[in-house]
């Protein structure tokens, strides 16, 4: 019988000789692979140690579970499972998200709830009075029974799956369903249709600008708007967030992690031109892991200026860059709430398809 121990992973300087930070990455990348069938999501040790180097506005214990069979061997196969943790030092510092996984080869042997409780402990040392997790599936199931949906209504998980019914048998509720979805590249020819038609009802109070992972100084500050806004106007279900506030050192601290973590970002925004503010924002993350994939991060529209097609012209505008700048891509991935039906139609619009989702669970701790 396999026993094991729970240690966290050391911040070292390097990833040479963490050998366990190796077997984390590779822990985590068994379970991505094993949960969508591709490589997308996969990460790199360095990646992983770039974003534990910076913990000033969150700490993120990492852990894992490593057999104690050849205890004396530093090997990366010996992580069974892993426990990754993001404690808010600065604002919603009442929540804890927690993030956790099993090789294939060893679950249903009790390493994910030793994990899990060892995390727990944790969260409670840390005096935190929630905490969210997240459960992810390739495929949506049907409407019908055994499935589970949130508390809005929209969106379902399949409740007997291995992360559900983990969530479920620890008191976790599903207060929001992600659907993932995907977009193939090269792009459909109607995109510039598209972009034409929101530039028209856009009209000539809003022009595009444009930056890589660094915010131009003219714009710092109206970006850390965007990003606090991000954290309430997108929709939350019914998880109990608040406002997650941005400054210009936030963001330069954050561009010096993008950059720790080989990141690259393709920001592409529209400036209210009458106010010289910005009025909408959207974003590629480029991953060093692969050259055919990158993630569509955040996209917001600011309320007071909604209604004008802002989204669809800035997604459609940072699309046709990426083809220029970018042209070995060839799928983009995106998440969007369920109940977020404006945004969702933008994606279905332009090309995007279903590819999966997740559950978002929150647990209440007395």
């Amino acid at each position: 019988m396999t026993t094991w121990s729970i240690r966290e992973v050391p911040v070292s300087e390097t990833v040479d000789g963490n050998w366990l930070l190796h077997g984390y990455t590779d822990a985590i990348n068994d379970v991505i692979v094993s949960t969508w069938g591709n490589h997308d999501f996969e990460r790199s040790a360095a990646e992983i140690l770039g974003s534990m180097h910076d913990q000033q506005y969150d700490r993120k214990p990492r852990l894992v579970a490593v057999a104690d069979d050849d205890a004396d061997t530093p090997d990366p196969a010996r992580v069974l499972g892993y426990s990754a943790m993001i404690l808010p030092l600065q604002d919603n510092t009442h929540t804890a998200h927690v993030d956790l996984g099993v090789r294939p080869g060893h679950r249903r042997q009790g390493i994910g709830s030793s994990l899990y409780d060892t995390s727990l402990a944790l969260v409670r040392e840390a005096g935190r009075t929630q905490v969210t997790a997240s459960t992810d599936h390739s495929v949506e199931p049907p409407d019908g029974p055994g499935t589970l949906a949130p508390s809005t209504g929209a969106g379902r998980v399949a409740a007997d799956a291995d992360g559900p019914r983990f969530a479920l048998q620890r008191g976790f509720a599903l207060e929001q369903v992600g659907r993932y979805s995907v977009l193939d590249l090269p792009y459909d020819a109607e995109l510039i249709a598209k972009r034409a038609d929101a530039e028209a009802q856009a009209g000539p109070d809003y022009r595009l600008v444009s930056w890589q992972s660094h915010a131009p100084q003219e714009w710092v500050d109206a970006y850390a708007l965007l990003l606090t806004r991000m954290s309430t106007d997108a929709p939350l279900g019914g998880l109990d967030l608040e406002e997650d506030v941005w400054d210009a050192e936030r963001i330069r601290r954050t561009e010096k992690q993008w950059q720790d973590r080989g990141l690259e970002l393709l920001v592409l925004a529209a400036e209210h031109v009458p106010t010289h503010t910005l009025a909408a924002f959207t974003c590629f993350m480029e991953v060093p892991t692969t050259s055919v994939f990158v993630h569509q991060d955040d996209t917001l529209v600011l309320r007071e200026h909604r209604g004008k097609r802002l989204g669809m012209l800035v997604k459609t505008a940072n699309l046709q860059r990426l083809a220029v700048e970018r042209p070995s891509i060839r799928r983009v991935g995106t998440w969007n709430a369920q109940e977020n039906s404006y945004m969702l139609a933008i994606n279905v619009a332009l090309g995007f398809h279903p590819a999966g989702g997740a559950g978002e669970w929150q647990l209440k701790l007395g």
